[in-house]
C-alpha cells in the first residue's frame, strides 16, 4: 500500500548532493510502525526504514501512531464506526490488548520504537527531551551515519476520551499529537468527519494538558473550525506534520493563507506532504511548488518536510530520494539558508527550543 514511482537510486546533480550531505534533515510524519516491519533492516518495501534514512541524510524522523482508520475512507465525510486498524492488529499478531483498545494500540507501536532504539547498535536514538537531543547532536558532529525518531499520535482517539491517558503516552515517549484524524473525535472535529466541528470542551482541555506537557499540538486533518480553535488557545508552537496548501491544491485537506499565517504566528511550522492530495501531482516538480507557496506566504522558518511516507501514498521516492528535493529547491533559486530551514532546521529549533528537560 505504499509505493513510489521511481526506484533508487535517486539522481541530483553534483551542486544539490554536495549540500544535502551537510544538511540536517528532518521529516515530520512517517507511518512506518503501522505496518510491522522490522526497521532496523533495509526493506525494498514502503518508504522508510532506519537503514534508508541514515542513506537518505535523515537526522530526525517523526514516527506517527494511527490507531483507527475507517473502512472506505476519504477526505469528505467518514464515521468513526467502522475501523481497519483491528484487523491489521489481529492479522499483524497485535498484542491480543490492542485489539480492543486504542490506547493500547498506540502504546504498543510505541514499544516497537523503543526496541528498535535498544537494538540498533546506537544507529538509531529516540528522542523525548532536550537531554537526549543534546547527547544525540553531539553523536552525531562525530559520526553523520546515525539517525533519530520521535513519536507522533495521528489523532486523539488514542485517550479514549480521558486527560490521564496524555500522562501514559507522554511516559511512552510522544511528544506530538493530532486532536483527529479522519473522523470527529472527543478532542474535536476532523476535516473528513461528519460535523466538522470545533473543539470540544474536552478538547480545550486536552490544550492545555499538552502545552503543560510540552507536548506538541499537530493540527493535520483537523477540520477548519478546530484549527481556529487551536491558533485561538495556543501559546506554544503549533505544528501541521504533513498538509498541503489550497495555493497550490485546493481541496479540503489543505491550508489555507489565514491557517498558514496562523501556525507561522505561534512560531510553529507546516510540513509539507509529497502525496498527490497534498501537492495535486505525484512528482517532486509538485512538492517544491508547494514548499515555494508556503515560504512565499509565511516565510522559509516555518514551512519543513512532512512526507506521509508510509500513510497508504505513493510517493515519488522513497526516504533515500529526498536529495531531490534539495536539487529541485536549489534549481528554484532558494538561498541555501532558506534550503537549510525547510530541509531540517526549522524543527531542529523547535526540538531546541520546546521539549521538555
Amino acid at each position: 500500500m505504499n509505493h513510489t514511482l521511481q526506484k533508487p537510486p535517486y539522481i541530483a546533480s553534483a551542486a544539490a548532493v554536495k549540500l544535502h550531505r551537510s544538511l540536517f534533515i528532518a521529516d515530520l510524519h512517517a507511518d512506518s510502525l503501522l505496518w510491522g516491519r522490522n526497521l532496523l533492516k533495509k526493506n525494498e518495501d514502503g518508504h522508510v526504514d532506519i537503514p534508508r534514512l541514515i542513506e537518505g541524510n535523515v537526522g530526525l524522523q517523526a514516527f506517527t501512531v494511527v490507531t483507527k482508520s475507517p473502512r472506505g475512507l476519504n477526505i469528505e465525510s467518514n464515521s468513526d464506526r467502522t475501523d481497519n486498524i483491528t484487523l491489521q492488529a489481529i492479522v499483524g499478531l497485535w498484542p491480543v490488548r490492542t485489539w480492543t483498545s486504542l490506547k493500547e494500540r498506540a502504546l504498543y507501536q510505541a514499544e516497537r520504537l523503543h526496541l528498535f532504539a535498544d537494538h540498533s547498535n546506537g544507529e538509531f536514538v529516540l528522542i523525548q527531551n532536550q537531554i537526549t537531543l543534546q547527547n544525540y547532536l553531539k553523536s552525531r558532529g562525530s559520526n553523520p551515519h546515525i539517525t533519530a525518531g520521535f513519536l507522533g499520535l495521528e489523532g486523539s482517539q488514542a485517550i479514549e476520551g480521558n486527560l490521564a491517558n496524555v500522562d501514559a503516552l507522554y511516559d511512552a515517549g510522544f511528544r506530538m499529537m493530532a486532536p483527529s484524524h479522519f473522523f470527529d473525535t472527543e478532542i474535536g472535529g476532523s476535516a473528513h468527519g461528519i460535523q466538522k466541528g470545533g473543539l470540544t470542551p474536552l478538547g480545550k482541555e486536552w490544550v492545555r494538558k499538552l502545552e503543560s506537557k510540552k507536548i506538541f499540538i499537530d493540527i493535520a486533518h483537523a477540520s477548519p473550525a478546530t484549527i481556529d480553535d487551536i491558533l485561538k488557545l495556543a501559546s506554544r508552537p503549533v505544528i501541521d506534520s504533513h498538509t498541503g496548501v489550497k495555493g497550490t491544491c485546493n481541496n479540503i485537506r489543505n491550508l489555507s493563507d489565514s491557517q498558514l499565517r496562523g501556525v507561522a504566528q505561534t512560531g510553529g511550522v507546516i510540513g509539507i506532504g509529497y502525496w498527490n492530495t497534498a501537492v495535486c501531482g505525484n512528482n517532486v516538480d509538485s512538492i517544491v511548488r508547494a514548499i515555494q507557496y508556503a515560504v512565499a506566504v509565511v516565510g522559509s522558518d516555518h514551512v519543513a518536510l512532512g512526507s506521509d511516507f508510509d500513510g497508504a501514498i505513493t510517493a515519488p521516492f522513497d526516504t533515500t530520494g529526498i536529495v531531490e528535493i534539495t536539487d529541485k529547491l536549489l534549481a528554484a533559486g532558494l538561498s541555501e539558508r532558506d534550503i537549510r530551514n525547510i530541509m531540517g532546521e526549522n524543527v531542529l529549533r523547535l526540538m531546541k527550543e520546546n521539549l521538555p528537560q
